[in-house]
């Protein structure tokens, strides 16, 4: 827990330091990876995007979108680690219709922004592959 300057006792305030609130949100990164399959999947899948990219050499704009969908991946699988933690929390990890329905629609939330981010990807990467294969 983090350390308030004043004591010893943990703090569960806001962080008053701006370097300690840019480690926790690193911190939390790094535990979404280490403990959320999906986020090393869809990281693994960001480098890949954005090896292609550089090998098929994207605009600004295609960059502009690639970000856009690799970062929207990303942000919403950490919010639904979120609800599926608070949800694992308050029902001790017991079945409960309500967090199955939160869950669920986080869920319906990262599938939703995939099928997207496939779409976009499929539009900027499709065109440049067909034109390197007929020639």
């Amino acid at each position: 827990m983090p350390m308030d300057s004043n004591d010893k006792k943990p703090s569960v305030g806001k962080s008053k330091n701006l370097l300690n609130s840019i480690e926790f949100a690193i911190s939390g990164i790094k535990t979404a990876y280490k403990d959320e399959r999906n986020m090393r999947i869809h990281m693994f899948c960001a480098v890949l995007v954005i090896i292609l990219g550089l090998v098929l050499d994207l605009d600004r704009f295609e960059w502009l979108w690639i970000g856009l969908c690799i970062f929207l991946m990303l942000i919403m699988e950490i919010i639904n680690t979120i609800f599926e933690n608070v949800v694992n929390m308050v029902t001790n990890h017991h079945f409960h219709p309500l967090g199955k329905k939160v869950k669920d629609v986080a869920a319906a939330a990262v599938l939703i922004t995939a099928i997207f981010s496939v779409f976009v990807g499929a539009l900027i990467f499709l065109p440049k592959i067909y034109q390197i294969m007929i020639h």
